[in-house]
């Protein structure tokens, strides 16, 4: 009985709006739904089965010291590309290269971890390639004609 009232008050309901609808002039059944159902872009919509991606901070990027938080490749960037001894390199699927700072004749204890694509020295020098001998490093300078030219540096593996 229950059912039986409920499609009759949605008959009605639907013939109400169809009723409305014909005395504007319209007449048709679609135009009940023509306002509701209007997406400008339906491609900007989410996807609501798609999982959202979180990006977090690996904790070598929250490294603190002296009340500023800093990466190891932050300290690697100002040093002058002639100071930078390779002395080991990674190879796999994703390649690294360990470096330390050479002062003088002898290099100080610290060891940086280099990978493709890092900037380091004073002139924003890029890291292109690490590969079993050494790294290349690819750096932007003006010239005497003020047109941009590259220069490519090869560091060696160098042993301690």
């Amino acid at each position: 009985m229950k059912i039986f009232f409920m499609i009759l008050s949605l008959f009605i309901y639907t013939a109400s709006a169809l009723a409305q609808d014909s005395s504007e002039g319209e007449g048709t059944a679609f135009s009940l739904f023509k306002s509701k159902t209007f997406l400008k872009n339906p491609l900007d919509l989410r996807d609501p089965f798609k999982k959202r991606i979180n990006k977090r901070k690996t904790q070598q990027e929250k490294i603190h010291e002296n009340g500023v938080y800093s990466n190891q490749a932050d300290r690697i960037e100002n040093k002058p590309i002639e100071s930078i001894r390779i002395v080991g390199v990674m190879i796999g699927k994703e390649r690294r290269a360990m470096a330390k700072i050479a002062t003088g004749k002898t290099l100080g204890s610290e060891v940086f971890f280099i990978k493709e694509g890092m900037k380091i020295g004073p002139n924003g020098a890029e890291v292109k390639a690490i590969l079993a001998g050494g790294v290349v490093l690819v750096e932007k300078i003006r010239n005497v004609y003020d047109q941009d030219e590259y220069l490519e540096t090869v560091i060696p593996v160098s042993s301690e």
